[in-house]
Formats: C-alpha cells, sequence, structure tokens
C-alpha cells in the first residue's frame, strides 16, 4: 500500500485506551493525522494532556477511524454504544504498522505458548544475524520500533482481542500453536475465540504460510470449514522427535514445550535457517519468567512457577508427567474451563486450592485428584514445606500452575510469579 492511500493519513482519530500499546501509536501518528485520546481510567486521562477529548465530545465528533487497545472490551466500557454504532471504523495499531510498513513478518497466536515461541524465534532469527525485533503482545509495542529497513523481521506475538479488531494486518507466516476454550467471558463462546484466532490466516494471500497444529481438535474442525488462500502447513510434534534428543535443555522436557519447538524447527526450514547455530540458541534457551519455570531444583525437590497459567489446557501437559506433584491452584476461575485429564492421569498429584473463589476449583478437580483448600498462598506453601518435611525420602516438583486469571490479589500474572517466589525462598530457608 502507497503512502499516498494510507487510510490513516490525514484523517480524525480517536485512540482509545492509552497504556503502551495507545501512547505508541499516538506516537507514532501524531504527525500524519489529528488525534484524540480517550481512556475508561481517569487518572490516565489526567496524566494525558495532549489532544484529550471528553465523553460527550466524543458523541458529537465524527472521527474518520478509531483505533482501539487490545485491553478494551467493546461490551464492556464506556463507549459501549459509540463503538457499537461505529464498529466499520475501528482499526488497532496491527492495522497502522502494516499500513505503513511491509516487512515480512510471523504472527504467533494460540491459547498457550505464545510468548514462549515467540521468544525462542526470535532469539533464533538474532543468532542467524537478522535484524529482527520482538513486538505484539511481549516486547514493544510494534508502533514504537525505530530504524525499520526493508530487511527488519517482526516476530509479533498477537492476541484473539488484537485479531478479533483488526481489519487490515496480514502477516507473511501465521503460526496458530493450539486452540483451547479461553477468554470465553469476552468472545462469548468458543467459535467467536476460534474465529478471532483465524483472522490470522484468513488474512493471508496465496503467496503466505500458515503453520498450524494438526494435533488440535478444534484447529482441524475449523479447518474443514472453509477453504483459504494461503498455504496450510500442518505441524506435528512425533515428526522432531529426532531434534528433540539432540537438546540436552530442561525447559524443552514437558510436552508443551516441545509443541512450540516443533514450530519452530518446520519454520527454520522455509527460512532455510543454520540447523547447527539453532541447537546451539536452543541449548541455551533460559525460559521466560513464570511460564513453567524451574526456579529450584535441588536433591528431592524441584519448584515450578508457571504464574502465566491462566486455564487448566495450559498445566495439562505437566500434569499427567507422573512426577510427584503438589499443585497450587487459585485465583479467578475463567468461565467454562475444564481439566480434561481423568483420574488415572492424576494419581501422583495433590491439589493444594487458595483464595476466596475455591469452590469452581474444587467442583471441576472433584474425584480427579486429593484435595486441601486454604485461604491464601502463603497458608498453602506452609502446608506444602510441612508434608515435603515428613515425606522427605519421595522427590516431589512443586507446582504453581494457578489456572486462573490473577486479578483477585495481583495486578497481573508477573507480579503473581514475584510473589510466589518470594515466599518460596522464605520457606526454603527451613529445609
Amino acid at each position: 500500500m502507497k503512502i499516498s492511500k494510507n487510510i490513516f493519513l490525514n484523517k480524525k482519530i480517536l485512540i482509545y485506551g492509552l497504556g503502551k500499546s495507545g501512547t505508541s501509536t499516538y506516537k507514532f501518528l501524531k504527525n500524519k493525522a489529528k488525534i484524540y485520546l480517550f481512556d475508561d481510567d481517569l487518572k490516565l486521562n489526567q496524566n494525558s494532556k495532549i489532544n484529550l477529548i471528553n465523553h460527550k465530545e466524543i458523541f458529537k465528533t465524527n472521527f474518520d477511524r478509531i483505533i482501539l487497545s487490545p485491553g478494551i472490551a467493546i461490551n464492556n466500557c464506556k463507549l459501549t454504544k459509540f463503538l457499537r454504532d461505529n464498529l466499520a471504523k475501528i482499526y488497532t495499531d496491527l492495522d497502522v504498522f502494516y499500513s505503513f510498513f511491509k516487512n515480512k513478518s510471523i504472527a504467533i497466536t494460540g491459547t498457550n505458548g505464545k510468548s514462549t515461541t515467540a521468544k525462542i524465534l526470535f532469539d533464533v532469527l538474532l543468532d542467524q544475524k537478522k535484524d529482527v525485533r520482538l513486538v505484539g503482545n511481549i516486547g514493544n509495542p510494534i508502533l514504537s520500533e525505530k530504524k525499520i529497513t526493508k530487511k527488519t523481521f517482526f516476530v509479533i506475538e498477537t492476541s484473539s482481542y488484537q485479531l478479533d479488531y483488526s481489519q487490515l494486518f496480514s502477516s507473511k507466516y501465521a503460526f496458530i500453536l493450539n486452540i483451547s476454550p479461553d477468554h470465553i467471558e469476552r468472545h462469548r463462546n468458543l467459535k467467536n475465540y476460534t474465529n478471532a484466532k483465524f483472522k490470522l490466516v484468513e488474512s493471508q494471500k496465496k503467496k503466505d504460510f500458515s503453520y498450524l497444529n494438526g494435533e488440535n481438535r478444534i484447529i482441524n474442525k475449523k479447518l474443514k470449514t472453509k477453504k483459504f488462500n494461503c498455504k496450510i502447513i500442518k505441524v506435528y510434534k512425533k515428526n522432531y522427535e529426532h531434534f528433540f534428543k539432540k537438546i540436552k535443555n530442561d525447559y524443552f522436557l514437558t510436552s508443551n514445550n516441545k509443541e512450540n519447538l516443533s514450530f519452530i524447527f518446520e519454520i527454520s526450514k522455509k527460512l532455510k535457517l543454520n540447523n547447527k547455530l539453532l541447537l546451539k540458541t536452543l541449548q541455551n534457551f533460559k525460559g521466560l519468567k513464570y511460564r513453567q519455570q524451574i526456579i529450584y531444583k535441588k536433591k528431592n525437590l524441584t519448584i515450578i512457577n508457571d504464574s502465566k497459567s491462566t486455564s487448566f489446557s495450559s498445566s495439562k501437559d505437566i500434569l499427567k508427567s507422573k512426577l510427584n506433584i503438589l499443585w497450587l491452584v487459585g485465583g479467578i476461575f475463567k468461565k467454562g474451563d475444564k481439566l480434561n485429564l481423568k483420574k488415572i492421569d492424576l494419581l501422583n498429584v495433590e491439589a493444594f486450592i487458595y483464595g476466596k473463589n475455591k469452590t469452581p476449583f474444587n467442583k471441576e478437580l472433584k474425584n480427579k485428584v486429593k484435595i486441601k483448600n486454604f485461604d491464601n498462598l502463603n497458608k498453602a506453601i506452609k502446608e506444602i514445606f510441612k508434608f515435603i518435611k515428613k515425606k522427605r525420602f519421595i522427590h516431589w516438583t512443586i507446582l504453581f500452575s494457578p489456572c486462573a486469571a490473577s486479578f483477585d490479589t495481583f495486578k497481573n500474572f508477573e507480579e503473581r510469579g514475584y510473589y510466589f517466589n518470594k515466599l518460596i525462598k522464605r520457606y526454603l530457608n527451613g529445609i
């Protein structure tokens, strides 16, 4: 798309949401269009003194475009009626990016593993001497990147929220790692959630490539409903067992992370990457904080911080790994979430449910695992360490995998993960 035909240039634009995404969009467009800013949070509004528009004036103004931050839910915000009346005008920062730049990009989505896979791929391409940028839900907002050339390669982590609102964005390569029920409170049903993910595929052209999990039931079901313009490449974990054996990195022992790696190996063929360099990068990969992160491993105890886990599907593989697992679970239960494992899969697992919202967890885990309930995370961890002291000749794995949103007590999963680490340090001193 030529700059002269850019749909954002010299337009009257409302940017709704003044977090990282909205702020970077404003900075990028402020000299290219007439910009107005609004956020539901009054504090953010007060701190952003340039081109603010109040609630009443929005309804009186005829905007050409509306750029919506992913965190804004159309059906649950201060401008719900206005947005419903102007759906055709709604775009995202991904659309702005695509309208100005046509760089090769790999857009990664899925219910679980997006951040990890994006970071692995970024490290791999960086070690292969590529000019690569890590953006989207991980790294920098996409419009904050500087010194972009035709050779700049973007690895973009995309959420269902971003994709749902995007109208223009398209990528040369797309990953859908997996799909399981998630964010139903936002998308209302699994069909809408799946459709949002598949907008990545639908937006692609004939010369583009989509890498899709060939073992995922929901993905395969969706593929049967229509034909897509791009080339579909199904990814199977079993095809890369010979590569997994070459990697001596504990981070890649879990089934989930092997699944993520399969996509890396698959696209490495298309990008013609150096395999020796690739394996070296994977060997040195440390993982991301709070994503199945091994924070302690000695003698008879392993401790895993998986604070990023917000649904049962993200923890399923590690729970059925036959390890002796003491599982910390709790937080804001996600509507419609199911643990699709049987009692026989969980014989070595004991669940320590914590927090104010214990009822739905007890209901879902009843008759599947042994359960103990606690008022808070601290009390649950304290009980676990008492338990370990009594049975210290068994190798135990403490798994902090809440399978729930963190907003009941914490700002986000990072704060929750940090708090868990602090508690663990306190109790390790007593072993």
